[in-house]
């Protein structure tokens, strides 16, 4: 009777990549992807000798790209009997390559710090890469003198589509999405390769090229309706800049800097006190005024002030705050009884 094979805890993408670095960089001549995949951690347990092992080969060559994300150098090295097979190639990390830089040590308190960021982006929506600034963190050896945080805020992105955008941005993806305009009826399908995500007055935004248009935009994540998809057979050209986020919160910065409204708010109220603070004074007494990217963001947010707001400019702005106003009149109208019958 054959023994009952060990019940296998699952191993996580950390705990993986984590093995996999720590055998890299033990290894002196290196090790072949079978080596590899027959002894780490996260590998072995799925390892079938002599079987297919096609899927475990793709998991290898996606963590190989994850680690040299890590700005980890991961080497390669061909057999000197057998050169340009890929079937006998080595890997490895060499280990003066990935050390530290002699003038550069953290306290255990400053190591202490970095765990707590990068445990507050795990909890949040930045996950993928809390877990690669972990990885890093644990294969350099360097720990902190207080092993267990109590707690730790969380931060998370609202939007669904953040996630998928990110994705998509890091691996060069045309994606497309329903996008709602104000004063639009219906979404409208846009065609977008992802240059940059940015938080921007505290909003998150999308700066990507648009395929259909061939320009550069903005979009609000708020506005994004449903599913964000990539699209078979697009593959995004990589830009020759990489600063498009700081491109991306210039232009931004540079509406904010353009767009500005003039208001009266009833002094003593609410909107007194929480508009005063953003804005700056006007030419007459509690007049404010305020810089702004968005319109119908903005008409939004002193609408719901109601009579503490009075909007002086630009006209599109009170038009669109009348406009919010009078709606919220209409649906809390009563609806006028029906005249009774003359004759029963």
């Amino acid at each position: 009777m054959s023994p009952t094979p060990e019940k296998q805890h699952p191993v996580t993408v950390e705990e993986r990549l984590f093995s996999l670095v720590l055998a890299l960089i033990a290894t002196q001549i290196g090790l072949t992807k079978a080596e590899i995949l027959s002894t780490v951690q996260g590998y072995r347990q799925r390892f079938q000798v002599g079987g297919d092992n096609a899927s475990l080969e793709r998991q290898f060559e996606r963590d190989k790209d994850d680690i040299r994300e890590l700005g980890i150098p991961l080497e390669t090295i061909e057999s000197p009997d057998d050169p340009g097979s890929n079937h006998h190639l080595r890997y490895r990390i060499p280990k003066g390559l990935y050390d530290l830089p002699a003038d550069i040590s953290f306290s255990p308190d400053e190591i202490m710090l970095l765990k707590l960021a990068a445990t507050v982006w795990r909890e949040g929506s930045l996950s993928a890469e809390s877990r690669r600034a972990l990885t890093k963190l644990s294969s350099l050896g360097i720990d902190s003198t207080d092993p267990v945080i109590g707690y730790a805020p969380s931060l998370r992105a609202r939007e669904a589509s953040f996630e998928p955008l990110s994705k998509a941005m890091d691996r060069g993806q045309v994606v497309a999405f329903q996008y709602l305009k104000p004063g639009e009826s219906a979404p409208r399908r846009r065609v977008i390769a992802p240059l940059a995500v940015v938080l921007h007055e505290g909003r998150w935004h999308l700066y990507g090229s648009d395929q259909d248009a061939g320009a550069t935009r903005t979009f609000l994540l708020s506005r994004i309706v449903g599913p964000v998809v990539t699209v078979p057979g697009s593959v995004a050209v990589p830009s020759a800049a990489d600063d498009q986020g700081q491109r991306a919160l210039a232009e931004l910065d540079a509406l904010w800097r353009a767009q500005v409204a003039l208001i009266t708010v009833e002094p003593g109220s609410d909107a007194a006190v929480r508009l005063s603070k953003r804005g700056t004074p006007g030419p007459a007494e509690g007049d404010v005024e305020l810089h702004y990217t968005d319109l119908n963001i903005l008409a939004d947010e002193l609408a719901g002030y109601g009579p503490e707001v009075l909007v002086l400019t630009p006209s599109t702005l009170r038009d669109a705050v009348v406009s919010r106003l009078r709606h919220v009149r209409d649906a809390h109208t009563p609806a006028a009884p029906a005249e009774e019958e003359m004759d029963r």
